[in-house]
């Protein structure tokens, strides 16, 4: 400090350290790197989204989504087809597509109105009702309308047959309520299905039945067809079936085999027995 008095301002300031003088320039800020906003979407994208949302919402839109409409289309096609198949007239096979879409649909409310809690509990999507997007009285005041529609569609084809179709919706409905959270789940779908072909023989064309019963092979067949489609259509629902302590046969055989491996096997066992129906249909014939 005593030498640094005695020298001159310039020979004090050369005599610093590069420390010091580092110490002493003002540092520049560092610069952030700025954000670059994404351009404005056009009024036409808007209008293009508004528009697929208002289509969305729609009460028709929103029905159709609640009646798992993929498995009423299935099955209305594959009777249709089995009644194809058997010889029935072409309007016969439409009336049997109109039928059982009907009731198929109605089935598919009933589901959704029954698992409403369960499906907002855990936030499945497709649900429209457990959404809120569709009001549970609106859905019971359609599957009342639907309801008034089947049951003259199926008597349409002989009292029989009608009688039989109808059976097969009750059961749906009680295995919708009591059954599929029981190892007994495969019941109903196995007793739906097995009355399939008793409403195929015994249909006929405004009201003129057939008395002829349907085989033992079709029954059984058709039995087994419903045990593997009840299987196929438990698989993606049964994390929450598990989580809520449901123990039907599919979550219990998921359980000992694997879900991927139980898929497998469903799929081959379905398959096989479809193709078992068509043949013996063919071969035999349905009754």
């Amino acid at each position: 400090m005593d030498i640094l008095r005695g020298m001159s301002p310039l020979k004090r300031l050369r005599s610093r350290t590069p420390a010091d003088a580092s110490a002493r320039t003002p540092q520049a800020a560092p610069t952030k790197p700025s954000k670059v906003a994404p351009p404005p979407a056009s009024d036409a994208e808007h209008h293009q989204d508004r528009r697929a949302f208002r289509l969305g919402a729609t009460l028709p839109v929103l029905l159709i989504r609640a009646a798992h409409p993929k498995q009423a289309l299935l099955t209305a096609l594959g009777l249709a087809a089995a009644a194809g198949l058997a010889g029935r007239p072409a309007r016969e096979a439409g009336l049997v597509f109109l039928t059982v879409l009907v009731g198929q649909t109605l089935l598919g409310w009933d589901n959704d109105l029954v698992d409403r809690v369960r499906d907002e509990r855990h936030e499945l999507p497709g649900k429209p009702i457990a959404q809120g997007m569709l009001d549970p009285g609106t859905v019971w005041f359609s599957v009342t309308c639907a309801l008034l529609l089947v049951v003259p569609l199926s008597l349409s084809a002989g009292s029989r047959a009608g009688g039989a179709y109808l059976v097969a919706l009750v059961i749906g409905f009680v295995g919708n309520r009591f059954l599929r959270g029981s190892v007994l789940s495969f019941v109903p779908w196995m007793l739906s299905f097995g009355l399939y072909p008793a409403y195929l023989t015994y249909g006929g064309w405004n009201g003129v039945a057939s008395d002829t019963p349907p085989t033992v092979t079709a029954t059984v067949l058709a039995g087994l067809l419903g045990l593997g489609v009840h299987v196929l259509r438990a698989l993606p629902g049964l994390v929450p079936d598990n989580v809520d302590g449901l123990r039907s046969l599919p979550l219990r055989l998921a359980l000992k085999v694997g879900a991927p491996r139980l898929l497998v096997f469903a799929g081959i066992f379905t398959g096989t027995v479809a193709v078992a129906f068509v043949i013996t249909g063919q071969a035999l014939g349905l009754s």
